[in-house]
């Protein structure tokens, strides 16, 4: 941590430790906002969703708005969830070489204070849910159910991604849902592509922190697979593409259904890319690679608007 309280793993330059008033800057880094790739991850599925579910029945002008509301949504309660997250995980963190800068274990914010800002940051994320009709609010409320469990998953599972895939993916549902189109199995293929997906890249991201988190005992995938994680995460690349690809061949017809199997084909090629950067053994190197899934899931959600608009 340098000596204007930037954390370790945020962006160098980013608008928080740049412009952001000083008084505000611990919690905008206790909600990752020096640190947005987990936003994008958090929101790409939501458009996901948005996208194959207008191409089934055609766009519409509320989709505009679930669109935003899902950017604004995703802002907030991914703050909210790395909120908590650092509050249920003070103690490893600073343990933790690359986490202890975090504003909790730094001291640059209170347990309470930090209680307050998730509680205001979730009031305001449900404030949004409202405007989005019965189904979408009801499963809003469900994801607080995974987003509540998976800071301790890391302590009684070697597989704590997969309840974040759970939690980070369950935006496809819920804007498929705000659209009006009734879940089926294409949602399902898709939802489950996108938690496969969250399994590839925190695989990876969880390479960073092997060594801190095997002395304090805390699981992963990472140190579950070990030196065998590239072979994993080839399982995953596949199983992740494939399942979109289901997705759409469930969910859409005629030209729809091309760039549906396209951006299937789009999301697979960039995961290959990353898989001949990859070094395990390279923190920096990961770090990178879990950002590029930004790039990843945008190029996949291009084409599935191709499939909205067509």
């Amino acid at each position: 941590m340098t000596n204007s309280g930037q954390v370790a793993d945020a962006v160098m330059g980013n608008w928080v430790d740049r412009n952001a008033p000083a008084r505000w800057r611990p919690y905008l880094r206790l909600s990752r906002a020096d640190r947005p790739a987990g936003t994008w991850l958090l929101l790409i599925p939501c458009w996901w969703g948005l996208a194959m579910a207008a191409g089934i029945d055609g766009l519409r002008l509320f989709d505009l708005w679930i669109a935003v509301a899902c950017a604004a949504g995703a802002f907030l309660m991914r703050g909210a969830g790395c909120t908590w997250n650092d509050l249920t995980d003070r103690d490893f963190d600073a343990a933790v070489a690359r986490t202890r800068s975090r504003p909790l274990p730094s001291g640059q914010v209170t347990p309470k204070q930090a209680a307050v800002w998730m509680v205001v940051q979730t009031a305001i994320a449900g404030a949004i849910l409202l405007t989005l009709g019965g189904t979408a609010i009801l499963l809003g409320l469900a994801a607080l159910i995974p987003v509540a469990v998976y800071p301790f998953a890391k302590r009684f599972t070697w597989w704590p991604q997969v309840f974040l895939g759970i939690a980070f993916n369950w935006g496809i549902l819920l804007a498929w849902a705000a659209h009006g189109t009734p879940l089926g199995w294409g949602t399902l293929a898709l939802y489950a592509s996108g938690l496969v997906w969250t399994l590839f890249y925190d695989t990876i991201y969880a390479h960073q922190d092997t060594e801190d988190d095997a002395l304090i005992g805390v699981k992963s995938t990472a140190r579950l697979f070990g030196a065998a994680s590239p072979l994993w995460l080839v399982a995953f690349l596949i199983l992740s593409s494939g399942l979109m690809a289901v997705a759409a061949l469930l969910a859409l017809t005629g030209a729809a259904l091309a760039a549906g199997l396209l951006a299937a084909a789009a999301f697979a090629a960039h995961m290959v890319w990353q898989m001949t950067r990859l070094d395990i053994d390279d923190p920096h190197t990961c770090l990178t690679l879990f950002r590029s899934n930004r790039d990843a899931g945008l190029v996949a959600a291009l084409f599935l608007a191709g499939a909205a608009l067509v």
